[in-house]
This record gives C-alpha cells, structure tokens and sequence, in this order.
C-alpha cells in the first residue's frame, strides 16, 4: 500500500521524533497524480495537555504545486491558520510565481489502495462566522447544519433539491474550528461528490472556520 510507505518516510522526516503523520482516509480518489510537487508536513504533537501542529515546510518551492500532507487528528483551528499563511505567501509570490502551480491537500484512498489527492488552491478560508447565506454547518460530531435545522448526510442532497432553485447560489459552507482534520477531508469529498452529481451546486470559494 502505497500510502503506508508515504506515512513510514514522514516518521524519517521528523527529526528523529517517533510520531507519524496518520493521513486522512476516504473511499475514492479525487486526484490520482500530482507531478512538479513540494511537500509541506503538518505534524500532530502534544505538550501536556495541549495539541500543537508541527509545520514543516522546508522543501517547500514556491514555482511548483504544494502538497499538504495533515495529520488527521489535527483540528482545524490549529489546521487553517498555518494553511492561510502558506496560501498568501504563494499569492503574493513576483519572482518565481508559476500561475499554474496548484495547492493539494493529501489523502489516502483505502479502496484503490493509494495516495490521493484533492484541490484547494481558489478556496478562501475566514475565521468567523459568515454574515450572508444559507449556512451549511459541519459540525465536530460530523452533524449537517442547514441554518441551524440538523439535516441527515444521506437526506442532505433531497434536502436541497426541495428548496427554490434560487437558494443554491446562496449557500455559504462552515465547519466547526474543533473539527478534525480527517473529517474534514472527508466533507470536503462528500461536497465534490455532489458538485460532481449535480452541477447547480455552487461550492464556491469561501470556506468559514468558526
């Protein structure tokens, strides 16, 4: 299994520390190969009490696609921040910027066996609650939020087929700041799944941690 070799030279790359990067996991590939890459690393370490995210980026070149390799566990109010830096720095890139160099986040598919991988480079991240639209909420107990109604993840798209075809341009998509970063690779491939099956579906480019 390929993923498994990956996770093995994570442990090689973290200064000696025994703590491996457990990537998240889901059951189809988005993206399959990424070519001219950097890795980046975000290590899950804990001082006491406290989780903190370990961010190696060392091998980072700003002229190639960036993968994000993120341990699962991580949450995503320690997850985003970082991630947010990283964006900006290759936005505000002159020199050596390559507009086609894309930014991925890491994954291992457990059905084909094999590292995957899914885009995120047009995604703006906020940290606060959006002021306009349709809140869909992805909670840390992997609960839907639609304006607040729970709504079943298996319901979720009949939902929105019910509503006015003018409401689907309005939705604004949230996730809990205490949400794991595994899970939320994981909504993230649901939501492309339904992108996927229906197009109307605007996702957008907006995406609020609160």
């Amino acid at each position: 299994m390929k993923y498994f070799s990956l996770i093995i030279l994570f442990t090689l790359l973290s200064c000696g520390n025994k703590e491996d990067i457990l990537l998240p996991k889901a059951n189809v590939t988005i993206v399959k190969n990424v070519e001219d890459h950097s890795p980046i690393y975000f290590f899950f370490r804990t001082k006491g009490k406290d989780t903190l995210a370990e961010v190696n980026r060392k091998n980072e070149i700003i002229s190639t696609n960036w993968i994000f390799n993120i341990d699962k566990r991580l949450p995503l109010r320690l997850v985003i921040p970082e991630v947010m830096k990283l964006q900006q720095k290759k936005r505000e890139e002159k020199a050596h910027k390559n507009e086609l160099a894309q930014n991925y986040y890491s994954y291992a598919d457990t059905i084909g066996k094999n590292l995957a991988f899914i885009p995120f480079t047009k995604v703006f991240y906020k940290l606060e609650k959006p002021k306009l639209g349709v809140v869909v909420f992805f909670t840390k107990n992997n609960e839907i939020l639609v304006d607040n109604l729970a709504v079943k993840k298996e319901d979720f798209l009949e939902y929105l087929n019910k509503l006015p075809s003018d409401k689907w341009s309005q939705y604004i998509f949230g996730f809990d700041k205490n949400l794991d970063f595994g899970s939320y690779i994981q909504d993230k491939i649901f939501l492309e799944s339904l992108r996927l099956s229906k197009s109307e579906l605007s996702v957008g480019n907006y995406e609020f941690v609160y």
